[in-house]
């Protein structure tokens, strides 16, 4: 692999000022997440010059205006044929539409009059046509006649930009192009525009107009291309090649935004992009998940973004298990408004309307650099103030997003409020005092206000797991962080590469502890569910099995490796390896367990 030589640092005083990031908000036209750069369409009628063509050119520009007309054609006739089978038959017709105004005989009457009477060049004929006609229609208060609008100035442009393609390379206007798939940024949504034919693909549109029920605005749904519009300013703040990030079902543009924020991003298309896969569009049933003699195990969702809760709602999970919301307090470096965080909480809500969905209160450390919580780095900032510590270190925060959560609890699901980080029962008792505070303002306030919501501990230091029983009477519920809790009880960086083996079997001392948890649980009349991809490994999972475990809250898109495993072990024998595990004197007495569960995983993997 060749790389790069790395540049020299230019002199301080050329060095360019940092790149800005702002966000930008609009209309959801098709759901969805897409990164990239930005590839500018801005054609614009107004634009074409109304040059005039001698006697003797005449013929020339009809023989072009009709050359234009049948590559048009041609065009639209080959997206029909890419489209088959990837769109329902209905919106592939509305090019047809498209075919009909190229053999319109008002348009081209038209177009023709104005080159043969009024000696008028071939772009500047068609622009003013469909501008007259923009115009006119723009003018009716008809939604079917504004819609023709529209359609007939894609065709226009579509003729125009073929008609560009046709000139010798002296006489065109070189625009930038793309390098690789990109996200379209132009003032209005067009069909035109959505299909580039050089084999690139369009991530996403956003534009400054346009609307929901336009033929382009049906297209992108069904094609599943992120789409949003009317974002005001759109063309005035966004360049030629700037890196977004469309947040489509959030109504959101992020526009060059830093590199956490990217990563954080980046996490969440991957994961979504995997949930489109055939097999991640399976839609799970209630009795999916169980062992090889039947034993059924309760699976929700963990997710980190709208996008992922959507993918998780269509395959029919029993709820929402963690609900991770960092992610709209990194986008920018103020602290999101009041308003944002019920939006986007409200949007969650009703995904799941009637079912659980917990929301995991903010959990930064100070390593994100997030001012507002921490005012510099600390020297360690895992151990540091993170999690519930650094809310109860900052109460207007956490009295923001208490709030946020309160009023989008009306929306019909059963939503819970879950605090991370918790070391023993006094920080969830500080929690619910701000939170029974905030109720009585919004109360007085007149909100209306669910009439109860539940409290629960994320159990991952180990000193909440030996605390559990005690956090059972503070809580209705129990979420073990089953990467954090073996970090923390290993005292090993589960980023550190060295260190990943510990992390790839059961270790008998997590297994003794989770098992203690489950039980404290258990006596205590408290749900108690493990996430984290890391309890799903062939490896690992039947041992969590056999100590109790029955709930799990993981991402959707592991989720047909999570039915495959279950499927090749019975409960019988996950219990008997896990009490020889829980005895076992350390992990490499654990081994020969592990890999025989492993084996069974695999053969059953290849008679798949």
């Amino acid at each position: 692999m060749t790389q790069e030589s790395p540049p020299s640092d230019p002199p301080q005083d050329s060095l360019p000022a940092p790149v800005q990031s702002l966000e930008l908000r609009g209309t959801p036209v098709a759901p969805g997440l897409a990164l990239g750069p930005v590839h500018r369409k801005d054609y614009d009628l107004d634009r074409v010059q109304a040059q005039r063509v001698p006697l003797d050119a005449i013929e020339a520009e009809l023989n072009r205006f009709h050359s234009s007309l049948r590559e048009s054609k041609r065009q639209l006739d080959e997206l029909k044929d890419k489209l088959k089978g990837k769109v329902p038959s209905d919106h592939i017709r509305i090019l047809d539409t498209h075919v009909a105004y190229l053999c319109d005989s008002v348009f081209l009457s038209d177009v023709e009059n104005l080159i043969l009477n009024e000696q008028m060049s071939l772009e500047a004929a068609i622009a003013k046509v469909i501008s007259d006609f923009d115009r006119i229609f723009r003018l009716v208060e008809n939604e079917l006649l504004r819609e023709r609008a529209v359609d007939l100035r894609d065709v226009g442009i579509r003729v125009l930009r073929n008609l560009e393609e046709l000139k010798p390379e002296d006489e065109t206007e070189a625009e930038p192009q793309p390098l690789g798939d990109y996200i379209l940024v132009a003032r209005e949504l067009s069909i035109v525009d959505m299909f580039h034919l050089g084999g690139l693909s369009v991530l996403g549109i956003i534009t400054e107009e346009g609307g929901l029920t336009s033929h382009a605005a049906i297209l992108a749904r069904s094609m599943g291309v992120p789409c949003l519009t009317a974002v005001e300013g759109l063309r005035e703040q966004v360049a030629e090649g700037d890196f977004v990030i469309l947040d489509a079902s959030e109504g959101r543009v992020l526009v060059n935004p830093d590199d956490v924020v990217r990563a954080q991003y980046r996490e969440a298309s991957a994961d979504h992009d995997r949930s489109q896969a055939p097999e991640g569009a399976v839609q799970w049933k209630a009795d999916s998940f169980q062992t090889k003699d039947g034993t059924q195990i309760a699976i929700s969702a963990n997710c980190g973004n709208l996008p992922e809760v959507t993918a998780a709602a269509a395959a029919h999970l029993a709820g929402v298990g963690l609900y991770r919301t960092e992610l709209l307090y990194l986008i920018d470096k103020q602290q999101p408004s009041l308003e944002s965080l019920i939006a986007h909480y409200t949007a969650i809500a009703r995904e799941f309307a009637g079912k659980e969905v917990t929301f995991r209160l903010l959990d930064l450390d100070s390593s994100f650099q997030v001012d507002y919580l921490h005012e510099q780095r600390e020297p360690n900032p895992a151990l540091g103030c993170t999690g519930v510590r650094a809310l109860l270190a900052q109460p207007a925060v956490l009295r923001r997003q208490l709030e946020a959560i309160l009023r989008a609890a009306v929306e019909g699901s059963a939503v819970r409020i879950l605090v991370p980080f918790v070391i023993d029962a006094s920080e969830i008792r500080r929690v619910k005092e701000a939170f029974f505070e905030v109720r009585m303002d919004l109360q007085r306030a007149r909100h209306p206000l669910p009439e109860k919501l539940e409290f629960g501990a994320v159990i991952e230091t180990p000193a909440a797991a030996m605390g559990a029983r005690a956090l059972c009477e503070e809580v209705d519920f129990l979420v073990v962080s089953y990467d954090s809790l073996t970090q923390y009880l290993l005292a090993c960086d589960r980023d550190q590469s060295e260190l990943s083996e510990r992390f790839d079997s059961i270790h008998p001392v997590v297994l003794r502890v989770l098992q203690a948890i489950l039980e404290a649980a258990q006596d205590e009349g408290t749900t108690c569910t493990v996430t984290d991809v890391g309890a799903t490994r062939p490896a690992i999972l039947p041992f969590l099995v056999g100590a109790g475990t029955r709930r799990f809250a993981l991402p959707s898109v592991i989720l047909a490796d999570v039915q495959r495993s279950l499927a090749s072990f019975t409960l019988e024998r996950a219990t008997e390896a896990s009490s020889r595990a829980i005895r076992a004197a350390c992990q490499a007495d654990c081994l020969s367990l592990s890999d025989s569960f492993v084996r069974a995983f695999d053969t059953a993997e290849e008679h798949r």
